[in-house]
């Protein structure tokens, strides 16, 4: 299908205008609900506050702290308005945040008061004030007091520009074109330093475009937001998206944990659900593995016809538990465990695995589940190409590599790192994979991972992690090289452990045993010689990836 591309600021400015009276934000714990007149109303203000500010277009504007409607608000407000928005994760520390500010050249940082009282302003070199994100008052002021005089003259013009009040056709926002960059995200990848992804008006247009002509999103639709803001994904697909089109998004503000989000899916009942893999692999791990491996069920599911049964009754309860009006779940973020890939296509479990990375803003491949191929990532987006280096891309893994609308402008500031992964145009990503002749793509392992075996075979240790963590009491794992073997990392489960009265002495002797029948599932030459029982679990990056440069090069 052809996807029509449209400038990305315009996209805001037709949405709230024709959508002026319907639902837009709602906070989950409050219940507070913003209409997107409500919405229009308070950017409006905030583009009055950045103009008396003196904030330029294009100037540079942070935001951090945890998803809320304050959140969604001020980063609608500030691309509309014609500045660049650095969305700042929560979960880095005081230092990177400080450094990301700095290096972005960031004129305001609007900041949690929880992560403010960790800073220290004097290493703020650049920015003209700090500006709270929960209630936009003034933290920290460098010079003069010209944002204090903004703030405080606000209310009156704003009250002197709409005596009538704000209306929408009122509605105005920047001219702006989309070759323009709206946005500078900073990766925090497993491999290496933070690099901030320019992304233009085309990237994200390319994406919110994707999912608004294949109706992702429609209006008066239903969302559910529990992926961080900050992160492309989330960004892209539970906000940007649905507030194109006039769905009705529901921010969770609070830590997904799977009694919390269920509960809340079981209520908002969302109309397309986009999660990580790690959602699905809890429920099916805690859930619906201990159900299915009782004798009784276990042979029941041997007798054809019987198996069935027990099938979509567990495909029901499933559905159910995902609040039973969505059209499909899609995972992203990361790839799906094969376990559990395998069970869910089983039942016809409405679900699909797409492909995206920060620097497309994020989306690379998608297909609809009823055409979802088990093990693939989707078919490459028709606003892009894909291709494999590799002599046979349809059978021997290469890098995969990516250009068209949503591919990034390059890294803020850093042209080496540019031009380390762009060539013509092309986007390496770093990722390994074969592409079948419709453009679907099969995703192996990322390229800095694999390991060359003795013998000359590829090794991608993400494949035998996958079936690693399905174990009795693994948590999560990491295969790593040593002196040329093969070792598997290993965290307990220690919710495990405790619900069957298992100890960390008796989890070290089962140790052999996990490693043989991990071995009895992998190739001859990714078998494990060891397993090494972790203390502390992994060390993440704020997107919660293990930082796999830690551990292997030890």
């Amino acid at each position: 299908m052809e996807i029509r591309i449209d400038n990305f600021i315009k996209i805001y400015e037709r949405s709230f205008i024709e959508n002026w009276d319907l639902p837009a934000l709602t906070n989950y714990v409050s219940r507070k609900t913003l209409t997107y007149g409500d919405m229009a109303t308070v950017i409006a203000r905030i583009h009055l506050f950045y103009e008396s500010a003196g904030i330029r277009q294009g100037a540079k504007i942070a935001i951090c702290g945890k998803d809320s409607p304050e959140w969604v608000l001020l980063y609608i407000a500030t691309v509309t308005y014609g500045a660049v928005v650095v969305p700042i994760l929560s979960e880095f520390n005081p230092v990177d945040i400080t450094h990301i500010v700095n290096h972005s050249g960031a004129e305001l940082l609007f900041v949690s008061s929880n992560i403010w009282e960790h800073m220290e302003p004097e290493r703020l070199l650049k920015v003209k004030g700090v500006m709270g994100l929960e209630d936009r008052d003034i933290l920290y002021e460098k010079r003069g007091e010209e944002l204090s005089r903004s703030l405080h003259m606000l209310r009156r013009k704003f009250r002197k520009l709409y005596p009538s009040g704000y209306r929408s056709q009122d509605i105005r926002y920047a001219d702006r074109d989309n070759s323009e960059v709206v946005e500078i995200n900073y990766t925090s990848g497993t491999t290496g330093f933070s690099k901030g992804v320019m992304l233009t008006g085309e990237n994200l247009a390319g994406n919110v475009c994707f999912g608004r002509d294949t109706q992702l999103h429609f209006r008066s639709s239903r969302a559910l937001s529990f992926l961080p803001l900050a992160h492309a994904y989330g960004c892209a697909f539970d906000m940007l998206t649905p507030l194109a089109v006039g769905s009705h998004v529901t921010l969770l503000c609070k830590t997904p944990s799977p009694r919390i989000l269920l509960k809340a899916l079981s209520e908002v009942k969302p109309n397309l659900v986009i999660c990580v893999p790690l959602i699905l692999e809890k429920i099916y791990k805690n859930q619906i593995l201990p159900m299915i491996s009782k004798g009784a069920v276990r042979w029941t599911l041997a007798v054809p016809l019987l198996d069935s049964f027990i099938y979509s009754k567990i495909r029901k309860k499933l559905v159910d538990a995902f609040g039973g009006e969505f059209e499909e779940v899609i995972v992203g973020g990361a790839p799906l465990n094969h376990e559990v890939e395998e069970f869910l296509h089983k039942i016809k479990f409405p679900f699909t695995v797409g492909y995206g990375m920060t620097e497309c803003g994020p989306l690379i491949s998608y297909t609809p589940w009823r055409e979802f191929i088990p093990g693939s990532s989707g078919r490459t987006l028709p606003i892009m190409e894909s291709r494999i280096l590799s002599e046979d891309p349809e059978n021997i893994p290469g890098e995969i590599c990516v250009r068209g609308t949503n591919v990034m402008k390059g890294y803020y500031k850093n042209p080496a790192a540019t031009r380390q992964v762009m060539e013509d145009g092309w986007l390496k990503s770093g990722d390994m994979g074969t592409r079948s002749a419709d453009g679907t793509l099969f995703l192996r392992g990322r390229s800095k991972t694999m390991i060359l075996s003795a013998s000359g075979q590829n090794i991608y240790p993400e494949e035998i992690e996958a079936k690693l963590n399905n174990m009795p009491f693994v948590a999560e794992s990491l295969v790593v090289e040593r002196d040329g073997k093969l070792v598997g990392l290993v965290y307990p489960d220690y919710d495990a452990l405790d619900r069957f009265d298992v100890s960390v002495v008796d989890m070290e002797s089962k140790l052999d045993d996990i490693r043989t029948e991990l071995n009895k599932l992998v190739a001859p030459y990714e078998r494990i010689s060891k397993i090494i029982l972790m203390p502390n679990e992994f060390e993440k990056t704020p997107k919660r990836s293990i930082k796999r440069f830690l551990y292997t090069a030890k």
